[in-house]
């Protein structure tokens, strides 16, 4: 089944990141995540955004603040289902095949009896 996109494994890792991450996701957040280098990452996320799959928007906030402003990513709707899909076919791993976000689930606290 064709995805109308080139996939590569570090396609395949930036999705398992964005399938699992919060909606603090930037790019050198994810490309750390994802063990891949920015100059991978990034022109993986601005082809997943001319798909549609990922959305993005630039950090709001004080313009005095150190640091370059950062672009935040996250899946959209038809994203999250074919990254799915797609990780479902290409890989094995439970994390990949967990049917909602990973991220949703609270650590355990206290005694679980």
């Amino acid at each position: 089944m064709g995805h109308g996109f080139r996939v590569t494994d570090a396609t395949l890792d930036v999705l398992e990141v964005l399938l699992d991450g919060n909606d603090e996701l930037y790019g050198l957040k994810i490309a750390k995540a994802a063990g891949r280098p920015t100059g991978s990452v990034f022109p993986i996320l601005a082809r997943l955004e001319q798909l549609g799959w990922v959305t993005s928007e630039w950090e709001s906030g004080d313009p005095a603040a150190k640091g370059p402003r950062r672009r935040f990513y996250r899946l959209s709707g038809v994203g999250w289902l074919g990254a799915r899909e797609l990780l479902s076919q290409r890989r094995t791993s439970p994390r990949s095949l967990c049917p909602w976000p990973v991220s949703t689930f609270a650590e355990p606290t206290g005694d679980a009896r």
